[in-house]
């Protein structure tokens, strides 16, 4: 059965920056997409980053383009998203996500298959 478990989440300033992890246990197929997502209270949960296991590609969205990165670890099944220069808007729980679809990169969460427990991320201002 696939785990997801996110880890590295907390309390920064504005500006600051974070390394958040997923590990990955469990993962009998070759091919997905990791993705992260977050949500903050009141609000629909949102694509941030996807990479393509298998050969490593990434995707953003456009309020994190330039800002955060994500990269993959293969030996260790683990997936990281690097935020730099955080805002008090990035405040949200994020979520580590797997889509076993081969398709391109969805960022409609209801489409993902696998969900870890969720991180919280606090920027104060």
């Amino acid at each position: 059965q696939v785990q997801l478990v996110e880890s590295g989440g907390g309390l920064v300033q504005a500006g600051e920056s974070l390394r958040l992890s997923c590990a990955a246990s469990g993962i009998t197929f070759s091919t997905y997409v990791m993705a992260w997502f977050r949500q903050d209270a009141g609000e629909d949960r949102m694509f941030v980053a996807g990479i393509r296991w298998n050969g490593g590609s990434t995707y953003y969205s456009d309020f994190v383009k330039g800002r955060f990165t994500i990269s993959r670890d293969s030996a260790k099944n683990t997936v990281y998203l690097e935020m730099n220069n955080l805002k008090p808007g990035d405040t949200a729980i994020y979520y580590c996500a797997l889509d076993k679809s081969q398709l391109m990169f969805r960022t409609a969460p209801g489409l993902y298959d696998y969900w870890g427990q969720g991180t919280q991320v606090t920027v104060s201002s």
